[in-house]
């Protein structure tokens, strides 16, 4: 598995039910990702591994949230869920968070219920078996 696949598999498992509440005002079906990050951060550490990324959501130079984002074991920053933010607001830093052990003691039914979803949704057949004549 990549990360590529797993962006397309988030496309379909993300929905309200996953959203951050703090976010859930502002999700859309259009904006799929929108207040996925801490969710989506978790479950490609579970997936891949790798450090947790943490930053400061900004509009006009006024923090009004957090981020996260993935740094894969070779040291690649991923953020699957970037594509929720535009114009003004703008992501910066980036410090590393420890993982507290144990399941996440925010958003942890959103988190549930998406990694159930992205889980069943890899473990299907990609590809129609075929019948040899």
């Amino acid at each position: 598995m990549d990360t590529e696949l797993l962006r397309t598999t988030l496309l379909t498992a993300w929905g309200p039910d996953t959203c951050d509440p703090h976010d859930l005002a502002d999700w859309r079906p259009e904006n799929p990702s929108r207040g996925q990050c801490g969710v989506t951060a978790l479950l490609v550490q579970d997936l891949f591994g790798g450090e947790l990324v943490l930053g400061e959501v900004l509009v006009d130079g006024v923090k009004v949230g957090h981020h996260y984002w993935n740094r894969l074991p070779g040291g690649r920053d991923v953020d699957l869920t970037a594509d929720q933010f535009h114009p003004p607001e703008v992501v910066t830093g980036g410090v590393v968070r420890r993982r507290p052990p144990g399941a996440p003691a925010r958003c942890r039914e959103q988190y549930e219920l998406l990694r159930r979803r992205v889980l069943a949704a890899l473990a299907q057949p990609r590809w129609p078996a075929s019948s040899s004549a």
